[in-house]
């Protein structure tokens, strides 16, 4: 009952702040004065007159798409050779190396188009100056992008026989002077006051309470901790064989593995890998020790000091959220206590996950003038997104029959965190990790505190299937709406057929011109997604990059293609994606899932500003009402199971039943 009344608190909190921030994106977009106006205006007219950009312009589609594509450009070029040159550049205490052409590239494509995706560790690839003027730069502007693509097509529902949109650049200073800087400025304050680190610091090495012992070798042992001779190891698998022979329940300690943790003043190792072990022959000088278990002795390496990296990691954390980027300052992102700290910074990112995509379903009902028509998409986003918390949350509850042992583990809550912990932070628990993974997916955002690649197979599905749907179960900020607009789009015309009357949509015509950009935007990701993993899977290197085998070794892979083509950034973390091949290949999805849905949305625009308005009479099909709820939701769900059924049934399915035989 308590993880049920955290699910509904995240999500009546969510909402809550949700109405009220939509009515002040509105009020911006619009030009209307707010309770910041007196500060932000002058800041915002300063701007226009240093790019001297004509604040009244009405700029008709395609020069609204021209000037998109060529701020992003103009972004990409910069922040690929800011990359590579970061080595002779200032504000690079660790003194890092330029990043090499593949890497840079798709890093690059990853934070213009606010996918965020990275294959490499952030505090030991990139400096300071990279990550300030570039990523986080881009955090801003990429959401910004979004945002300002979604007004355009608002205007298109609002004009009557015009070629006008607005001005791109207009719509971009104000989202991000009145907008995104406010409010990752508040957030940004809160995260430091809740322990996230913010500074300029150098990394730092501090030494051990305890020192660890680590795995020189790489060994097995039995279910008795005896060690299994001439065992053959597949380290892909993690089976051990004899003779030929499976050994079964058997225990792969690989080289650099670590076996646990000694007090300087006893003789017993703490491991969970080997319990009973005992330690003897220590020299932490020279970091080397003997181990003993099971009456056999190996050698093994100390560590007696652990790196901890600094940096101004709130302000980068706060847009990452908010902006739907995702892209995290540490390695293992929001999973590290410098860059989550504890369960309020877990909570306030949480909430912001989503903060903007669900505030912007009721800016968009201000905008049309229609508030019912604001919460019927919100609706529509709402419930799948409940449903596929809930499958989340009940599959990591209950677990696998494997991680059960027949019922020899308990995975009940009472007294413990219960079900499927592998790869979540216990302060964290299953109950904020899967509404993590489900408004991470969902929101378009990639952040994790926890890793996907260690849920269950339903668990992983979901959020796999939450990237493939076209990130329009609330989405990234501005792209999410629009794109489930494409799908309004699509249901009306269904509905249309269906009754035998030429479809509308908030008073405007719906005709073949709408319909054929509307499949394009809404097969983008599909696409993106199936071809791009279809080619990796018979390229012979990707192999390597897999850390499983089987079914979830292809779940790595899909995975990793539906959150590029998905515009997210999450992996399943044993994906090794920093080869020249997925670099490369993972920034073209990118670029092909991010560009075409945008030019579509704007050719839609366009068009819809041109037409007139339609009257409303008894036989106007109503978008607002429960049945067109049911219908949106059923679109997006046919086209998301039709085209990735097949792929999802040989991953995650696959697995899931080879769990349960």
């Amino acid at each position: 009952m308590g993880a049920v009344l955290q699910y509904g608190l995240y999500l009546a909190v969510l909402v809550l702040l949700g109405i009220p921030l939509g009515a002040y994106i509105k009020k911006v977009m619009d030009g209307e004065k707010t309770f910041l106006s007196r500060v932000l205006t002058p800041c915002e007219n300063l701007v226009y007159k240093a790019m001297r950009v004509k604040k009244d312009e009405q700029m008709n589609w395609k020069k609204y798409l021209l000037s998109v594509l060529l701020f992003n450009g103009i972004g990409l070029i910069f922040l690929f050779l800011l990359q590579l040159l970061q080595g002779v550049l200032p504000g690079n205490p660790q003194g890092l190396p330029g990043v090499k052409w593949d890497l840079s590239f798709n890093t690059a494509v990853s934070f213009v188009t606010n996918t965020n995706w990275q294959a490499y560790s952030g505090e030991n690839t990139l400096s300071y100056l990279t990550q300030a003027l570039g990523l986080t730069v881009q955090n801003f502007v990429s959401a910004a992008t979004g945002i300002a693509v979604l007004f355009a097509l608002i205007r298109g529902f609002i004009k009557v026989k015009t070629d006008g949109l607005g001005s791109f650049w207009v719509d971009m200073t104000r989202i991000v002077i009145h907008i995104l800087i406010p409010l990752n400025l508040v957030i940004a304050v809160a995260l430091v006051g809740g322990g996230v680190i913010q500074n300029l610091k150098p990394a730092e090495t501090v030494s051990l309470l305890e020192p660890v012992a680590v795995s020189t070798e790489t060994f097995a042992v039995d279910e008795n901790q005896q060690r299994i001779e001439n065992a053959v190891i597949d380290e892909g698998t993690g089976t051990v064989t004899v003779d030929g022979k499976t050994v079964e329940n058997a225990t792969v300690v690989l080289a650099g593995d670590v076996l646990g943790s000694f007090k300087q003043d006893s003789t017993v190792l703490n491991s969970d890998v080997l319990p009973g072990a005992e330690i003897g022959d220590v020299s932490l000088d020279e970091h080397k020790a003997t181990i003993t278990f099971a009456g056999q002795t190996m050698a093994v390496s100390l560590v007696t000091e652990q790196f901890v990296p600094m940096g101004p990691a709130a302000s980068q954390v706060a847009i990452k959220q908010t902006g739907t980027n995702g892209g995290g300052y540490m390695g293992v992102n929001s999973a590290h206590p410098l860059e989550n700290a504890n369960p309020f910074t877990n909570i306030l990112e949480m909430i912001s996950l989503l903060l903007i995509p669900v505030a912007l379903c009721f800016t968009f009902g201000k905008a049309v003038k229609n508030k019912k028509q604001g919460i019927a998409i919100f609706m529509s986003m709402f419930i799948v997104l409940v449903l596929a918390l809930g499958i989340v949350a009940y599959t990591e509850q209950i677990a696998t029959p494997q991680l059960a042992q027949n019922g020899a583990v308990d995975l009940s809550m009472v007294d413990q965190a219960g079900g499927n912990m592998e790869g979540k932070e216990t302060r964290f628990g299953i109950a904020a990790s899967s509404t993590w993974a489900a408004f991470t997916t969902a929101a378009s955002n990639g952040s994790v505190n926890s890793m996907h690649d260690s849920y269950t197979p339903l668990a992983g599905m979901v959020t796999m299937l939450l990237m493939q749907l076209g990130e329009v179960i609330f989405g990234g900020v501005g792209c999410g709406l629009y794109g489930m607009l494409a799908f309004a789009i699509l249901a009306v015309f269904i509905a249309g057929l269906m009754v035998g009357r030429t479809p509308e949509f908030l008073g405007k015509k719906i005709e073949p011109y709408e319909m054929k950009w509307s499949v394009l935007v809404c097969l983008a990701t599909p696409i993106a997604i199936l071809v791009g993993s279809g080619l990796a899977a018979v390229v012979p290197s990707v192999m390597d990059s897999l850390h499983n085998g089987g079914a979830h070794g292809f779940s790595e892979m899909l995975y990793a293609y539906s959150s590029c083509g998905g515009n997210n950034g999450s992996a399943f973390a044993g994906f090794n994606a920093n080869t020249v091949f997925l670099n490369v290949s993972l920034g073209l999805v990118m670029l092909f899932a991010r560009f075409l849905p945008i030019i579509g949305t704007l050719a839609i625009a366009g068009s819809l500003a041109g037409k007139k308005k339609i009257a409303t009479t008894a036989g106007t099909l109503s978008t607002t009402n429960g049945m067109f709820v049911f219908l949106l939701i059923v679109v997006v769900l046919l086209i998301g199971a039709l085209s990735f059924f097949p792929a999802l049934a040989l991953g995650p399915l696959a697995e899931f039943f080879g769990s349960i035989a």
